[in-house]
């Protein structure tokens, strides 16, 4: 019995101990918890992560599928109850490890509904319900239509269709390959004062209908409006006036009232003769014209130039004599 003893404290005391054998992991995909979902025209985007670990933190290798339900809820609300009574949406994969699965919303349509999935791992174990996205479905928001865009001095004027009371617009510059929000308006217009002549430009224009808990519904996103802005003429000048001095005719004019003047450019025309250019002023509003003759009657106006080379409309024509 001794020698036993002393064996067996041997084997304890030493390195040859040998564990038992572990439990096997239960393989349950993790619950999902950013599930989101938006109203947009007739249809529910709904969107998630689909989890890349098991609840035991263990890579899940077999691609799991999705039970996506769609449903009133009860009142009081009860997890089971909405489980029993939801639509279940017909099977789906994913494509990537972000989920965007369309579903039709014409039948709750004036309901509210409550949204959630479950991951099911390939052993049909799931670890329960995602977070609830509640959603408040409504006829579909009037989507922008006939959007057009037109060039002032004050920037890129785009002006639309639709019925609504909120608007967003959203830009794409041609070489980014991505839409930003640019703007809010409560009506069918907007100027974009950062759009710059000869950079190509693509806008789209979406109505939406604000919804309680700072939620809303979306239409359809228009079609593309894709504009590359030409630059605008300046303004005609203003307060054109003259003085006859001793050997020449004194011109001066009020400046544009905007940038990127260049400069002015000087017409002149004898009585019942056409306009023809005679000097630009650079973007100094006075000229002095000591070609003028004696005894003759002339017509002078003005036109500005732009910081690209373009002339704007002539000023309202002025007549003087030089005595």
């Amino acid at each position: 019995m001794r020698r036993f003893l002393t064996a067996l404290a041997a084997v304890l005391s030493g390195c040859g101990y040998v564990a038992g054998p572990l439990p096997p992991l239960a393989n349950i995909p993790a619950r999902v918890t950013d599930l989101a979902a938006v109203q947009r025209g007739g249809k529910l985007i709904v969107q998630f992560t689909v989890p890349q670990l098991t609840t035991e933190g263990v890579t899940i290798k077999q691609s799991p599928s999705f039970d996506l339900r769609i449903g009133p809820g009860p009142d009081p609300f009860s997890g089971p109850q909405w489980a029993s009574e939801a639509k279940r949406i017909p099977p789906f994969a994913a494509k990537g490890v972000m989920v965007r699965h369309d579903v039709p919303c014409a039948e709750w349509t004036g309901k509210g509904v409550s949204i959630a999935v479950r991951v099911v791992g390939a052993n049909g174990k799931d670890a329960g319900w995602s977070n609830f996205a509640n959603v408040d479905v409504i006829a579909p928001p009037d989507e922008p239509a006939d959007v057009r865009a037109e060039m002032t001095r004050g920037g890129l004027r785009l002006t639309w269709r639709a019925h609504g009371d909120h608007f967003r617009v959203l830009r794409e510059l041609a070489t980014a390959e991505r839409y930003d929000l640019v703007a809010e308006v409560t009506q069918p217009e907007w100027t974009d004062k950062a759009a710059e002549a000869g950079t190509r430009y693509r806008y789209l224009v979406q109505t939406f209908v604000p919804q309680s808990d700072n939620r809303v519904a979306e239409s359809d996103l228009s079609e593309p409006l894709e504009v590359t802005p030409e630059p605008v003429a300046p303004a005609a000048p203003t307060g054109l006036r003259a003085v006859a001095g001793p050997n020449s005719i004194e011109l001066a004019w009020d400046p544009a009232d905007e940038s990127g003047i260049k400069g002015y450019r000087v017409y002149r025309a004898p009585a019942g003769g056409a306009f023809e250019r005679i000097a630009e002023s650079g973007a100094v509003p006075t000229y002095s014209d000591h070609a003028a003759e004696h005894g003759k009657t002339y017509r002078y106006a003005i036109a500005a130039v732009g910081a690209t080379g373009k002339e704007g409309p002539q000023s309202a024509p002025l007549e003087i004599a030089l005595p």
